[in-house]
């Protein structure tokens, strides 16, 4: 029922603002004149031109095929169409993102319910519309871009590696690669986080805290060894079948170790330990990274066109940016007098480590805001971007600004850091951070749709806020969604650029 009323609510505003989309801007915005008439080739039956500045797979296109293509019998029945690419109108294939958007919801729904069982069907049935509304992925719901399906596809081989079809999963990361390379990082990601939890499933012992242990061992004194055995496989049964007893152990377990370089070696013997069955288990994914890197030795490059544009550059503000933007985005669970507490009670507890990390997070950051800010040609260039007005009118204000702004980017990755702390162990914590570095530190041009992935996994593993708080966000992205809309359907822009920089349409 939950999966009914999630893609019914992003139905019911969707479909009205698409049809009020296409009317006021019919003709192909930004990015959309490269990836419309490409998709129109297609469409024609020519699958070998391409448009070289086309950075992406061809991933969206084949969707859009497959959606154009079910309904294409019934248009062509009613005399709609006589022709199947009459039907690839810039409307039609802006439509693919509103059934995807339907899809990315449904998806987070059933992974929310996932990972955390005990959340109850109607709180994922809210947060997976709060979800959907997230004004950056809710604003490209209706244009023709690759961020909202490749959303889609992430989420499924996330979903489907929770479940241990990983056969599945593998074949959705592949797909997902289809729409953006660098959602490899996210199939790394998930795979090996999902093998660290396979190998605890082979070592159910290890999984329990002390406390357990000690109680284990009084009880043993009275039960024999036979009885001792079958309760040991009757533990590993429940935490293998039951998902709340597996969030417990993974909270758990993390008590079993003083640092993280105890945790990270003892992952690295069991992995060593059980590799041939980790090799078996996760061979499908292996597969996928070995195709992809044919496919970089083939290409020459991660992208396909504009590789001039698109140079790999140490873009480590970036990752700064990201902090921020996903702190903002979730304001109940950051920027509170509670978590500022928590923070706070939580550096008095080691005075000298926490001095000696925020001594040391603030000196990496100022290294990179001052040498690794990066002003990419594109986002000079055309005044359509929002992005480019916080360029302009926030960090480059003055020269002093992008300093100013170093103890919020600190602040944020601290209480994220912090929040997943909490659920997550400290191995997957760090892999995550290292996964949105590689991610986003490459990239050169700042866009707050590359952001959209990680802040996805970000709400589904942040702790569930009450009802008010999530009534709050919720008409905090609305306001924001609204302001977005009005403003790209009814602002006369009028195309501003930086002194010395080309007009790009890209």
């Amino acid at each position: 029922m939950g999966r009914l009323v999630v893609a019914a609510a992003v139905a019911g505003w969707a479909i009205p603002i698409a049809a009020l989309v296409n009317s006021v801007v019919p003709e192909p915005y930004m990015d959309e004149i490269f990836h419309v008439p490409q998709a129109q080739q297609y469409c024609h039956g020519d699958f070998l031109t391409w448009d070289p500045m086309i950075t992406t797979p061809p991933g969206l296109y084949y969707v859009s095929l497959a959606y154009i293509a079910s309904f294409f019998p019934v248009a062509w029945m009613f005399r709609v169409a006589d022709t199947f690419d009459v039907l690839c109108s810039t409307a039609a294939l802006r439509s693919t993102n509103v059934i995807m958007a339907m899809v990315c919801a449904v998806l987070f729904h059933d992974l929310l319910l996932c990972i955390r069982p005990g959340i109850g069907e109607r709180k994922a049935t809210t947060y997976a519309i709060l979800v959907a509304l997230y004004p950056v992925h809710w604003f490209f719901s209706f244009l023709y871009y690759t961020d909202v399906a490749s959303l889609a596809a992430v989420l499924a081989m996330y979903l489907f590696c929770l479940k241990k079809k990983f056969w599945i999963s593998a074949m959705f990361g592949s797909f997902s690669i289809l729409f953006r390379q660098t959602n490899v990082i996210w199939i790394i990601f998930f795979a090996a986080n999902e093998s660290i939890s396979y190998i605890q499933d082979l070592y159910p012992k290890d999984n329990v805290s002390h406390e357990n242990i000690e109680a284990t061992h009084q009880s043993n004194k009275v039960v024999s060894g036979r009885d001792t055995k079958t309760v040991a496989q009757g533990l590993r049964r429940r935490r293998i079948n039951s998902p709340i007893s597996k969030n417990v152990v993974v909270s758990e377990s993390s008590k079993l170790y003083n640092n993280l370089t105890d945790e990270v070696w003892d992952i690295c013997l069991k992995l060593w330990n059980s590799k041939c069955e980790v090799l078996i288990a996760f061979a499908p994914f292996a597969f996928v990274m070995v195709a992809f890197v044919a496919f970089i030795i083939w290409n020459g490059s991660i992208v396909l066109g504009a590789k001039e544009a698109h140079v790999v550059s140490p873009h480590f503000a970036q990752f700064l940016y990201f902090g921020l933007v996903s702190a903002a985005a979730l304001l109940p669970w950051h920027f509170t007098p509670s978590q500022i507490l928590d923070l706070f009670h939580l550096s008095g507890k080691n005075k000298t480590c926490s001095f000696l990390a925020i001594l040391m997070g603030l000196g990496l950051s100022f290294i990179a805001v001052h040498f690794f800010s990066i002003a990419h040609p594109y986002l000079l260039a055309d005044n359509r971007h929002y992005t480019f007005y916080i360029w302009r009118k926030v960090i480059q204000v003055n020269w002093m600004m992008k300093y100013m702004l170093i103890p919020l980017y600190l602040y944020s990755w601290f209480s994220i850091i912090n929040i997943l702390g909490k659920s997550q162990t400290r191995v997957w914590v760090l892999s995550f951070v290292l996964s949105v570095a590689l991610v986003l530190v490459p990239a050169p041009l700042i866009e707050f749709r590359y952001y959209t992935i990680p802040f996805v996994i970000l709400v589904l593993h942040f702790p569930v806020i009450d009802n008010g708080k999530l009534l709050a966000l919720g008409l905090l992205y609305v306001a924001a969604d609204l302001f977005i809309l009005v403003m790209f359907l009814f602002r006369p822009f009028h195309r501003e650029h930086e002194p010395g920089t080309q007009r790009f349409m890209w």
